[in-house]
């Protein structure tokens, strides 16, 4: 509940950065066009994200007969969540990872890496898949598709207002318009800012899918002990193919993002996220922890 709440008031903020950016900027003729175009390129990737991101990472559908452990699990998870089954890939890459994706339950799609396939036991998969239903049980997708929209729609307002300083007509009196420093500014800080929202969304919308699938695996510490696995593979490279920009849908960061602050972020550190999935294992009365 609390992650929830906080993902909620970071939204409300992005949304009312938004207005202000617009008003300040671009009037409101500046802000409804902004939002126009924004929301139509954002639309477009609710609807067909899943494809796009699929095809990006040469994710391939498998059968049953195929990987029947993951289908073993997934059904079993998908049944406790009252969820239809999704659409299960494979990416062929020795790097340990797994996302979902998919504007709905009804149409979502879990795609994990062969390398997570190797190195972890029947456990830790259960607690990784049960991290990733989460995310479509609760629609994380919608989440980050409205962020990246206003988020989108803020960049979009400060790019206008500035070459509409730059090439504003000579005429105007010196007080009339923006003045092309705070142009300037207004075009480097209001992205920065609005980016630096969609990164603590995103940060705790994995917190709350650690939860969420901590409680419906009802084995925090085997995902726990998952996170740990992963990290200590997927620091020593990033994917093969993908883009750093669609990083906020794994389990684990795959890109590697050294020199970056914990602002820019798209994940909680994984000491945090161990951390809290110990508090969860206290409050369930787990006590299995061999990692």
């Amino acid at each position: 509940m609390k992650n929830m709440l906080k993902t909620g008031l970071l939204m409300t903020i992005l949304m009312g950065f938004c207005l202000m950016v617009g008003e300040i900027l671009g009037g409101r003729q500046g802000l409804l066009f902004a939002f126009l175009v924004g929301g139509v390129s954002n639309l477009f990737m609710y609807w067909f994200s899943d494809k796009l991101v699929l095809g990006m990472h040469r994710a391939t559908p498998v059968s049953q007969q195929e990987l029947p452990e993951v289908y073993a699990i997934v059904r079993e998870l998908t049944t406790q969540a009252n969820i239809p089954l999704p659409k299960i890939y494979l990416i062929d890459t020795p790097l340990p990872n797994a996302f979902a994706t998919g504007r709905n339950p009804s149409h979502a799609a879990v795609a994990v890496t062969r390398g997570i396939l190797d190195i972890l036991d029947e456990r830790e998969l259960r607690g990784v898949l049960a991290h990733e239903l989460s995310h479509v049980l609760h629609r994380d997708i919608l989440i980050s598709t409205i962020a990246s929209v206003l988020a989108g729609a803020i960049m979009l307002l400060a790019r206008m207002a500035m070459w509409g300083t730059l090439f504003a007509d000579r005429r105007r009196s010196d007080n009339e318009g923006m003045h092309p420093l705070a142009g300037l500014l207004m075009l480097v800080l209001a992205p920065l800012a609005a980016m630096l929202i969609q990164m603590a969304i995103s940060r705790s919308r994995e917190f709350h899918a650690d939860e969420a699938g901590a409680r419906l695996s009802q084995d925090p510490l085997a995902l726990a002990r998952a996170l740990q696995k992963i990290e200590r593979v997927a620091s020593t490279g990033g994917l093969p193919s993908g883009n750093p920009t669609m990083a906020h849908l794994y389990i684990i960061n795959p890109f590697n993002l050294e020199g970056v602050t914990r602002l820019f972020l798209t994940h909680p550190t994984t000491s945090e996220r161990i951390s809290r999935l110990e508090e969860i294992a206290g409050h369930l009365k787990l006590s299995r922890r061999y990692y």
